[in-house]
């Protein structure tokens, strides 16, 4: 009986890419699984020709052998048309070596997963934790000594994370022997599964800690001690290992996780290593010159000098007062951004002597705003014509 081209087996064209074999391949394979067809003595071999034609297409070599000579290629110890020794022993008659090879990455959507036959310890580790921590923007600047106190799971010390009452001791399971899965033939696949007796953990308690329950933990609050660098930014993760939820029955820790939030602060923002700051400035100051203190995140002054004629908006660069850089001795920026104030609540006489130092003015002494009606002007004249 001749044998079906392996792309009409699995219901793709010829052109088919990798992700649309590998679509394909699943589909045909969830259809035809002994598992799901045990009485059709057919889908078994449906499915060994489904499997066969996907180790082949997957494969580039053995794909570009196929598409020139069809199932030819793969006769006679491998050699197609043209004498022996065309593509190896690699390429041998029909499927051949384990039937499970190229069902290994579909096998998690049909069952879930199949392990080895690696023993199980019964041990199972403990959940990571999550910790958020809000500091300050001084805080990150200099680092931080904190304590906190975790809700967490510990050790049981009746039962030294054991899970049996004292004087006694977890046996081996004898549903799966200790391996916490068992195996069942379906067709000529073995599957394996996590033991129904002990979940999977390879050993039964029939005496329990009545501290623990046999869970060989319980839960108490733990305070430890944190360390944060100088430099850490908005959502930066710090990794505690050891220091998560206890183990099942004696396993490892799981770990815990700080993540870090900034507060915001009243003066500066933060980007990155640099450090932004709008400063306002009295109108004389940006008009004659003149300098201003402004403050550094550790505390300190810096004194920043005001060129005559300063706009709103200028901007004034420090160099390296910003904020240090996470596991380095550099430090960023800091920018200060001048805002320039308008006088409010003037008297007559301030206002008589602003008038007449107005009068006084030229297009000189405004470049920007002359320049920005000068455009008007010719823009008004543009639309009427």
């Amino acid at each position: 009986m001749a044998k079906q081209d392996f792309y009409a087996l699995l219901g793709v064209d010829k052109g088919a890419d990798k992700d649309e074999l590998k679509k394909a391949f699943r589909k045909a394979a969830m259809k035809y699984h002994p598992d799901r067809n045990p009485d059709d003595p057919e889908a078994e071999q449906k499915f060994k020709e489904v499997n066969e034609a996907y180790e082949v297409l997957k494969d580039d070599q053995k794909r570009a052998a196929y598409d020139r000579f069809g199932h030819a290629a793969f006769e006679n110890g491998g050699a197609g048309p043209g004498g022996p020794g065309g593509f190896g022993g690699g390429f041998g008659r029909g499927f051949q070596g384990d039937p499970s090879s190229a069902f290994s990455d579909i096998f998690e959507d049909l069952f879930g997963g199949m392990g080895g036959g690696r023993r199980s310890s019964g041990a199972g580790r403990g959940g990571d934790l999550r910790y958020n921590m809000e500091i300050s923007l001084e805080e990150a600047f200099e680092g931080k000594k904190a304590t906190i106190r975790v809700p967490s799971s510990v050790s049981c010390d009746e039962c030294h994370g054991s899970g049996a009452e004292k004087g006694s001791e977890p046996v081996t399971c004898p549903t799966c022997g200790g391996s916490g899965k068992v195996r069942a033939q379906q067709g000529f696949f073995t599957i394996e599964r996590t033991c129904p007796n002990c979940h999977g953990q390879g050993r039964i308690i029939s005496n329990p800690c009545s501290s623990c329950h046999g869970q060989g933990r319980v839960q108490k609050d733990r305070t430890l001690n944190v360390n944060i660098p100088a430099g850490v930014e908005e959502g930066t993760r710090i990794r505690l290992a050891g220091e998560g939820e206890a183990g099942m029955r004696g396993g490892p820790n799981g770990d815990l996780y700080i993540f870090l939030s900034i507060r915001p602060h009243d003066i500066f923002e933060r980007d990155g290593s640099d450090l932004y700051a709008r400063v306002p400035i009295p109108m004389t100051t940006a008009v004659m010159g003149g300098s201003v203190e402004v403050p550094t995140v550790n505390g300190g002054k810096a004194k920043v000098t005001i060129p005559a004629g300063t706009q709103s908006g200028r901007q004034f660069r420090l160099r390296g007062k910003g904020m240090p850089i996470l596991r380095a001795s550099a430090h960023g920026d800091m920018y200060i951004q001048t805002q320039v104030e308008t006088p409010v609540n003037l008297t007559k006489k301030q206002k008589d002597l602003l008038k007449e130092f107005e009068d006084t003015l030229t297009e000189n002494n405004n470049p920007e705003s002359s320049g920005f009606f000068s455009r008007v002007k010719d823009f008004w004249a543009t639309m009427k014509d």
